[in-house]
């Protein structure tokens, strides 16, 4: 039975999670952590994470980037690998996690779904065998409640772009404040924040007189929760330190 220990667990994709964990035969939200004034649920919720005293297996963490730093001690108290899979993280936050992955397993991603994980394998590959003849714009959509813009997942694929191009590619953010011709090392980022709108991502490659557009939406949050219970079962079966991904869920330990 995997125990986990669910950081933001009155958020969206806290009780997102612990609905999908309660049908699960074989995995229990064992505590849970949230600011939220007198928050109860299903199982033990503190305050913070100083005050858990739960036996655990993993953390999932679907709270706020200002988390981090207790998560990590909290882990490094405890031996717990961690899941982490809150958005919106700093360069400095980037470099605590990699720092803590030395000792600890850990898993990060911004996006929880193993569809975006394969709209990210399917933009290297289109931008690598593109190249310059084709324009790279991403657009991505949210709910009008989202703090973060651009996404961390849109974030991701700009990386991708960049990572995969024979060229430098820089991202532009704000084309209406410069009036020239677009670029070839540009690439386009747009941010639509609206409604309910669990999200949505597109990379458009756009060339002379045709267009390629590779997409990913998500119609529920279980595909994040579902994401984020794999990558916890991964590391509670991996044994070892490291900083893992999405990637590394299509390789069994």
């Amino acid at each position: 039975m995997l125990k986990i220990l669910l950081c933001g667990c009155m958020g969206r994709m806290g009780r997102a999670v612990a609905e999908l964990v309660s049908r699960d035969e074989d995995a229990v939200v064992a505590a849970g952590v949230d600011r939220v004034p007198g928050a109860s649920a299903d199982f033990p919720v503190y305050p913070d994470l100083s005050a858990v005293d739960a036996a655990v297996d993993a953390v999932v963490d679907f709270s706020h980037r200002s988390a981090l730093p207790a998560i990590l001690a909290f882990c490094a108290r405890t031996g717990t690998p961690a899941v982490l899979a809150s958005t919106g993280y700093t360069a400095e936050d980037d470099a605590a996690v990699a720092a803590a992955s030395e000792t600890l397993a850990l898993f990060r991603s911004a996006n929880m779904s193993l569809g975006v994980a394969l709209l990210t394998h399917l933009t290297a590959i289109a931008a690598r065998e593109l190249g310059d003849d084709f324009d790279v714009e991403i657009i991505e959509r949210h709910h009008n409640k989202k703090l973060d813009a651009p996404s961390g997942t849109a974030l991701h694929l700009a990386e991708t772009v960049r990572a995969a191009s024979a060229s430098p590619k820089t991202e532009i953010y704000d084309r209406h404040a410069v009036r020239r011709e677009r670029g070839k090392a540009e690439i386009g980022m747009h941010s639509v924040r609206g409604g309910t709108i669990i999200g949505e991502h597109e990379v458009l490659f756009a060339g002379w007189n045709e267009t390629i557009s590779l997409s990913h939406s998500a119609q529920s949050r279980e595909v994040f929760a579902a994401g984020a219970l794999r990558a916890a079962r991964f590391l509670a079966a991996v044994g070892k330190p490291g900083l893992y991904g999405m990637e590394d869920l299509f390789r069994r330990p």
